[in-house]
């Protein structure tokens, strides 16, 4: 899973008790106005060997990449760079860390961006204790007994990855995007500054909205019992969501909108939410492989496909989508069949995307049914899916179709 190591059993004749489960997260979370100034502190248990990894410049135009080399400086650290890191991070610039890793014997990674940085670095930590190609750990799911610590600054609120022993890497050479989980990558620490959001641009900004509530939703369409408490902290996040987004878009300055949204995406993903049941995933696992085979952004495909999925597997359990469309939506019940709510439900989150300038139809991004086929093939490659509604090739063939 993304956030933690977790074990759920979900016993037979047990459907009124919810899921037991072991959660663990070990990560500092550092969270608010001037938290940059504990990376110091935070790094001094380190060796002073350090990789800096970064994505496209944009910390250099904003100054994030001045305080964070002025800190490393006055530690006298040995920094060396890494740039260049792109929005789903590519197996290239985790192979290039590596290299750095065992060449210039780095004793601890410092990632600054949002989740293709941090990502990234998580793969290069593993990578750099393994033996063999870490693309192996990746595609084949392997497992490993250490990885170099690394640490986040993050400037982007949307993958969570700055609190969860998850990563998604694309190998472009062989158009496959996948996820990988170790406990060892769990970042030491997490500076979370919303401040350093500010500037980020209004579609990124939408996006990390829409990517934190499909974080929250994956989870919330279970088939777990007795989950009132964690449905309820599920449903005012959305609802939270809903009412600032459209704030923020129109006040993108507003420090106090970037911190609701930085605070929910870190505690979508980072085990608070999921603990007593297990979500479904499928609409993520449909959209790495789509942004895998056409290099989409994530929470575009996201938007896209989650609406569709939903509409497939609504008569698989109406009442969890009534649910949603009341409590997230205030679609009203009276009256109606829990199918018609539901179709209203999902009906309101499509138009609410649309609204934040997210696109409707994979065609946007000039998708077409010839490429349908090699995409199933990629989903398919761990065998069939879907805890709250199971899946097979057909399955995603049609939710891939209703997309286009």
């Amino acid at each position: 899973m993304y956030y933690k190591i977790i074990k759920n059993n979900f016993l037979k004749g047990e459907r009124d008790e919810m899921n037991r489960f072991i959660q663990y997260n070990p990560v500092k979370w550092i969270f608010g106005k001037g938290s940059i100034n504990r990376l110091q502190a935070e790094l001094s248990q380190f060796g002073k060997n350090i990789l800096f990894v970064y994505g496209g410049g944009s910390i250099k135009q904003h100054g994030v990449y001045d305080e964070v080399i002025k800190q490393l400086e006055e530690m006298e650290a040995n920094v060396y760079e890494l740039s260049g890191v792109e929005p789903n991070p590519r197996l290239a610039v985790v192979h290039k860390g590596i290299g750095i890793c065992k060449e210039k014997n780095i004793d601890f990674i410092l990632a600054v961006g949002g989740g293709s940085v941090i990502d990234s670095a998580k793969a290069i930590a593993a990578g750099a204790k393994y033996e063999g190609d870490v693309w192996e750990l990746i595609a084949e799911g392997k497992k490993i007994s250490e990885a170099l610590p690394i640490g986040t600054v993050l400037t982007l609120a949307a993958t969570g990855s700055e609190m969860n022993a998850g990563l998604v890497i694309t190998n472009a050479d062989t158009r496959e995007k996948i996820d990988w989980h170790s406990q060892h990558v769990f970042p030491q620490f997490s500076i979370c500054d919303p401040a350093y959001t500010v500037t980020v641009p209004r579609d990124q900004t939408a996006f990390g909205v829409i990517d934190i509530m499909c974080h929250i939703m994956e989870n919330y369409f279970h088939q777990g019992e007795g989950t009132e408490l964690q449905d309820g902290f599920s449903e005012q996040l959305l609802r939270m969501l809903v009412e600032t987004a459209p704030r923020l878009l129109e006040q993108p300055d507003q420090y106090e909108y970037r911190e609701k949204v930085m605070y929910a995406g870190t505690v979508a993903l980072n085990g608070t939410l999921q603990s007593g049941y297990r979500g479904d995933w499928t609409a993520h696992i449909i959209e790495h492989a789509v942004s895998g085979v056409h290099d989409i952004p994530h929470a575009a495909g996201l938007a896209i496909l989650f609406p569709t999925w939903m509409e497939y597997a609504l008569d698989s359990r109406p009442a969890r989508f009534s649910q949603f469309a009341s409590r997230v939506f205030g679609v009203k019940t009276a009256g109606r069949t829990e199918r018609e709510a539901g179709v209203e439900g999902i009906q309101a989150l499509r138009n609410f995307w649309r609204h934040l300038g997210a696109p409707a139809h994979l065609s946007n991004y000039g998708i077409k049914h010839d490429s349908l086929g090699e995409i199933a093939d990629h989903v398919m490659k761990r065998g069939e899916f879907g805890r709250f509604c199971p899946m097979n090739r057909d399955g995603v063939l049609s939710v891939l179709r209703a997309s286009l």
